[in-house]
């Protein structure tokens, strides 16, 4: 079926007709401040077969429609990857990186480290300009951009686990980059918003050819990319990494001053890696290991908060510090112990125990915060990177989040390949005790050397019931917030038994040990409850900006429930 006739696919339902889930014996309706955004406006769909939740509907449309033609939940993931290159370039891309995790419904699982490395010409201190600051070079211009894993990690996945021919699994993101799409208000905002990133490079001339981006109701065709994803459904990563692709990827480093060569094009390699397999009250949780540090920290989260005993209610002033002071003890760990295992020794086993969680749990007070060290950073709250969460008529299920680091990346636009280059090298330590882009402080653990792949926060889960059954795919968008996210949303389903809906509307917080603050969604927590904070000694900060942005999957009775989130503007698309 045409991906244009799955639009009606899956028709959404109001919250008191969704169906319960299998491993919970009743939903409890969620109970938000009136204050709150998303309080009432949001509904997940039903779809009786298969689902595919993405930031972007138009890439939903493609994993489902590839789902109708006999592909499993691999190709469906792999076929929105790519057809989010072209219709979501903020953050789906080829020129950047990702993970992927994957639960087979025969009970097989796996995850997959396809995140960029640093260039062989990288250096520790690359980014300390003479004066001894950072110069900015790690956030706009080719010097950002580690040598992307993309096309490698979404091609070993389908190679591995894929029952389509790639060239059907490529075919709709190649339709949609040579036919074109509509450009509706949220792309047309995007551009506009990001332009001083891509007006310099060679992306003027596609997104600003008159020196504004396409109109909204106009077809945005991108014939370079289309070619680009011709030549990989046709030769597969070869081209991208050691033929004709590598060679316009190098030559735009040299016109712009990069460090990405064909050497290091031609020895990236993805990874296939055991997932952390871990547990919360009974639940069984499959996450993504380091170079990502998001199962660690997640798990760690988790572990705390069972250990520190019974979820209080939610959006009480007990819960939110439970909470809060279990992301920042688990943040501390992420900050000072994590990095690319190739290169250092990862606690891995200590950190996800339950008896580390447990010792931790007694370090948190009932009645006060524990200051980690207050510092006067700012963070920004941007949604980078995108997440889609797949599950097929098999009951295969992936969770995959790809990055370009900053929405368009280092805005370096491959000439003649129609795609941007990541900055994610600003992800490394580039100065101990210097914030990145997100304000997070990093240790040595995770500085910059050739070849090693820096820290993300990606966080793909896949969560089964205490029956060992499939019940959520999830992840999300937003740079470290993407580990609050994903926490949250798991706490919401199994703690307080909240709807899909209601578990992705609710309110967020965020608490990364620094700045030693808890940041809050504003208007989501009543000021009684912040107000019980601040005397508790938490130093409170209200976002008007969303905390992270999931999509996600939820099995049901009769089916799956999927919804991209309140605060983003994807959708989700099923059969």
């Amino acid at each position: 079926m045409a991906a244009a006739a799955l639009i009606g696919l899956g028709a959404a339902i109001p919250l008191d007709r969704l169906a319960q889930g299998p491993a919970i014996p009743s939903r409890i309706p969620a109970t938000f401040p009136r204050t709150w955004a998303y309080g009432t406006a949001s509904h997940a769909t039903f779809a009786p077969h298969a689902m595919v939740a993405s930031n972007n509907r138009l890439a939903a449309e493609v994993g489902a429609e590839i789902m109708e033609q006999g592909g499993n939940a691999i190709d469906a993931a792999v076929a929105t990857g790519f057809a989010l290159a072209v219709t979501f370039p903020e953050a789906g891309n080829l020129g950047g990186g990702g993970y992927m995790v994957i639960r087979m419904a025969d009970g097989r699982v796996a995850a997959l480290d396809y995140r960029e490395t640093a260039p062989l010409a990288a250096t520790r201190d690359m980014y300390v300009g003479a004066n001894g600051k950072l110069t900015g070079e790690s956030v706009i211009g080719p010097r950002a951009s580690g040598v992307p894993g993309a096309v490698a990690g979404m091609l070993e996945a389908h190679r591995r686990y894929g029952v389509l021919p790639v060239a059907k699994v490529l075919a709709p993101a190649i339709r949609l980059a040579s036919e074109g799409f509509i450009v509706d208000s949220t792309f047309f905002r995007s551009l506009s918003g990001d332009k001083y990133r891509i007006e310099g490079f060679a992306g003027k001339s596609v997104f600003f050819p008159d020196g504004v981006p396409p109109q909204i109701g106009s077809r945005l065709r991108q014939p370079q990319l289309a070619r680009t994803i011709g030549l990989i459904s046709d030769s597969g990563a070869v081209v991208f990494y050691r033929g004709s692709i590598a060679d316009s990827i190098v030559a735009e480093m040299r016109r712009d001053g990069g460090l990405i060569t064909k050497a290091d094009l031609g020895r990236y390699r993805p990874v296939w890696r055991e997932p952390i397999r871990s547990s919360y009250r009974g639940y069984s949780l499959i996450t993504m290991p380091p170079s990502s540090s998001g199962g660690i920290t997640v798990t760690e989260t988790l572990n705390i908060l069972e250990a520190y005993g019974p979820a209080a209610p939610f959006g009480t002033a007990e819960r939110v510090h439970a909470v809060a002071s279990a992301s920042q003890r688990a943040f501390v760990d992420r900050n000072s112990k994590l990095g690319d295992p190739a290169f250092v020794g990862v606690p891995l086993s200590t950190l996800t125990s339950k008896s580390y969680a447990r010792s931790v749990a007694k370090s948190i007070s009932r009645d006060h915060a524990d200051p980690t060290t207050r510092v006067a950073s700012r963070m920004r709250e941007g949604n980078e990177t995108t997440h889609w969460s797949v599950v097929d008529p098999s009951g295969n299920a992936v969770a995959t989040t790809s990055t370009l680091n900053d929405l368009y990346g280092s805005g370096v636009y491959v000439s003649g390949g129609g795609f941007f280059l990541n900055d994610e090298m600003d992800d490394f330590t580039t100065q101990p005790g210097t914030p990145n882009m997100f304000g997070l402080i990093q240790g040595e653990a995770n500085s910059i050397a050739p070849g090693k792949r820096m820290l993300s926060a990606i966080s793909p889960t896949i969560v089964l019931d205490p029956g060992g059954s499939l019940l959520l795919v999830t992840g999300a968008r937003g740079g470290p917030r993407i580990i609050s996210a994903t926490s949250q949303i798991i706490l919401n389903v199994i703690d307080h038994r909240m709807s899909l809906a209601d578990a992705l509307s609710a309110p967020r917080l965020h608490h990364q040990a620094l700045p030693d603050s808890i940041r809050l969604e504003a208007g989501g927590f009543d000021p009684a409850v912040i107000a019980r904070l601040r005397a508790m000694g938490h130093y409170v900060y209200e976002l008007n900006s969303g905390i992270a942005a999931a999509a996600s999957v939820i099995r049901v009775k009769g089916g799956y429930e999927g919804m991209d989130d309140p605060r983003s503007h994807g959708g989700a698309v099923g059969f």
